[in-house]
């Protein structure tokens, strides 16, 4: 079995890749084993991105309940998921405006203990609001403001999403010589990965069609 930590993780992967199913059953196996405010951030993170807002809310309710003074619950994994949520409802407009709250802490460390999970995941999400409202300038801004964190994002999926979401960004703007560059950045990274991978199959018919 998995620790909660490493399926909350497992969970946001699979979601950011592509694995609906895959994120559902890592998210429910994180919390079997703990409701921690980090575990719950995870799980209902990982359920907003493939699309289950109705669990994703549970865990938002829950989190804003028993950590109504945390200030990482407070300023960044609420209004994250709350944004997350408002996307996929097609309001992106409030899912910008649930952002700002997070904008103050865009490039601090959360309070996870494992790494830096969780870190950049505001200005990321903002970046896909931006870029759902068209403000391709603003969503570009967001999506680089990842990648020049390393050091703060370090292993965490969205920094090769990243990559992805630049290069869509680019190519809706029209600016086709930028889209190839972010979406080469990612194929070199993931040259080696496994070829079923769903976000890499994407990845690669959009730059193809470029």
């Amino acid at each position: 079995m998995l620790w909660p930590v490493d399926a909350k993780f497992a969970a946001v992967r699979e979601a950011l890749f592509g694995n609906a199913p895959g994120a559902k059953q890592r998210a429910q196996a994180a919390l079997e084993v703990s409701k921690n405010c980090d575990v719950e951030f995870g799980a209902a993170f990982a359920l907003a991105a493939v699309g289950d807002s109705i669990k994703s809310r549970v865990l938002v309710d829950d989190l804003n309940q028993r950590f109504p003074e945390d200030t990482c619950v407070r300023f960044t994994y609420l209004p994250v998921v709350r944004a997350r949520m408002a996307l996929n409802r097609g309001n992106s407009s409030e899912a910008i405006e649930l952002l700002k709250k997070a904008e103050p802490y865009d490039i601090a460390f959360t309070c996870s203990w494992f790494g830096s999970f969780g870190s950049l995941y505001a200005p990321y999400v903002r970046g896909e609001a931006y870029l759902a409202s068209h403000r391709y300038a603003e969503a570009a801004a967001e999506f680089q403001k990842v990648l020049d964190h390393p050091g703060i994002v370090f292993v965490d999926p969205i920094r090769v999403m990243a990559h992805i979401q630049l290069g869509r960004t680019f190519a809706l703007a029209g600016d086709k010589a930028k889209a190839k560059a972010a979406y080469q950045d990612f194929l070199t990274l993931w040259k080696d990965a496994d070829s079923d991978i769903a976000i890499l199959n994407e990845a690669k018919a959009e730059y193809a069609k470029l």
